[in-house]
């Protein structure tokens, strides 16, 4: 194996290579200094994430089972930088005294599920795809179930496991018709080979339900409000945003270089699918007092917004979902890194709680109300001009009666979003939540979040440059 090689698999070797080095450092490691591994692991996470954005060689390894090229890059850096913000926002967390003798765990399991989503994204082959997919959800599993003392958590890793093992064997099912239409799992091969035939779409229709069980599609959602109430918040975090993100990304390569040839098919289900998930989404989420549950909702709506990117099956759709993906992670990460924080200080969780909040923590609540905005899509933040690059794809195409459902689902949400600024800004709270100053790497992540959501919404390049690298693999 060359040097060369090795540039091509950069980001899962980097990976392999933390992995490896925070292994040997749980070993040597005495009892008494465990709480260092986080500061060690955050550092080195950091600079493989700098190292991402080095320019790297594409190519294929493994017969063309492996695939690099510079839109699989972009969003492999695009989840790391999510991935970091989390682990940044996990620090406090982690340094309670019940997960000190299960800190470095956290470390490899989100690592594992890292690596596995990366293979899912750089897959040119159906078992890569596989592999890398049940790689990056059963360590998700484990670290659902993480905090041992709520029975709660181990409900959510339960839960995901056995949902995950469901939509394993659906997704197999299906794979194993389009291998028999096709007489191959080379991504390559299956699309010239592929046909309108009976069993091929009912193969398509198989495997788009496993996927649509990774992104919370609408029906394959129900698991998604108890994993990520009973899981704890920063893992909550990662599995509404990384996974999703990850999840959304090998599926949009996938239906634009595999499932060409019955686009018509899989255009008039995903419409149907981004209706039911919009709106379901919203109207769950209008009810929900628990923010976790809240959050829950909002991700789901979100991720019917998100199909508006896949429906036109063009380059503006590939790189309006980058630019989106990125937006989410800013603003998603943002009201999870407030409810974190206040979570980590008193334990409250509900939206009463948050009543008259901006009068103990004031700058809490304008973070929160910043990542309520763009969640929402109000201008100037970045989350309106994801939206509009949203509707733009989808409008591009066509597809106009799609494009109003979304813009009229848009204002259903804006409500439930500006319920919670209202909630710490309007109401009245005799005993609200004490004022208490965060620590300073909760305080890092947070203005991470801010900026990001700031200035991927005013620099008006960035679009364009993510336009220009997605031109597809």
């Amino acid at each position: 194996m060359s040097l060369e090689n090795f540039a091509i698999m950069r980001h899962e070797l980097l990976l392999t290579a933390v992995f490896l080095i925070i292994l040997i450092a749980e070993v040597f490691t005495a009892e008494k200094d465990k709480k260092r591994l986080r500061g060690f692991s955050i550092i080195l996470f950091s600079v493989i994430t700098a190292l991402g954005f080095i320019p790297s060689p594409e190519g294929s390894l493994f017969g063309n089972m492996y695939i690099a090229s510079r839109t699989t890059t972009l969003m492999k850096n695009v989840l790391n930088i999510g991935t970091l913000i989390v682990l940044i926002q996990s620090y406090t967390w982690l340094g309670k005294p019940e997960n000190h003798d299960k800190m470095s765990e956290y470390f490899l399991l989100l690592l594992s599920t890292l690596i596995g989503m990366n293979f899912m994204i750089s897959s040119g082959h159906f078992i890569m795809f596989y592999l890398g997919i049940e790689l990056a959800t059963i360590p998700l599993a484990a670290l659902a179930a993480y905090d041992r003392s709520r029975n709660t958590s181990a409900e959510a890793g339960i839960k995901l496991l056995l949902s995950s093992s469901l939509s394993s064997g659906i997704m197999l099912f299906g794979l194993s018709m389009i291998y028999g239409t096709t007489g191959s799992l080379y991504y390559t091969l299956v699309a010239a080979r592929i046909s309108s035939s009976g069993l091929a779409i009912l193969g398509f229709f198989f495997f788009f339900a496993g996927m649509a069980f990774k992104m919370s599609l609408v029906p394959f959602h129900l698991w998604t409000a108890d994993v990520y109430e009973g899981a704890p918040v920063n893992i909550t975090s990662y599995l509404s945003v990384i996974s999703k993100g990850a999840a959304a990304f090998t599926f949009i390569i996938i239906l634009y270089h595999v499932f060409p040839v019955i686009i018509e098919t899989w255009q008039k289900v995903l419409w149907i699918i981004a209706v039911l998930t919009m709106t379901v989404g919203n109207l769950f989420a209008l009810r929900q007092k628990n923010m976790k549950r809240f959050l829950a909702f909002s991700s789901i709506s979100q991720a019917g917004f998100f199909l508006l990117a896949f429906v036109g099956g063009s380059q503006l759709g590939m790189a309006t979902l980058i630019y989106y993906a990125l937006v989410y992670i800013f603003s998603n990460l943002g009201a999870f890194g407030v409810v974190a924080a206040i979570s980590n200080h008193c334990g409250k969780e509900t939206m009463d709680d948050y009543d008259g909040l901006y009068h103990t923590n004031p700058k809490l609540s304008l973070v929160m109300m910043i990542a309520m905005f763009s969640l929402a899509g109000i201008p100037p933040v970045a989350g309106f001009f994801g939206k509009f690059f949203l509707f733009a794809a989808a409008a591009d195409k066509g597809f106009f009666v799609l494009v109003t459902i979304a813009v009229l689902n848009t204002i259903i949400s804006l409500y439930y979003y500006l319920l919670v600024v209202k909630s710490m800004f309007i109401n009245k709270n005799e005993m609200p939540i004490q004022t208490f100053k965060s620590d300073n790497m909760t305080r890092l992540g947070l203005i991470i979040c801010v900026a990001g959501i700031v200035i991927t919404g005013f620099a008006s390049g960035l679009f364009e440059i993510i336009r220009n690298l997605s031109f597809g693999i």
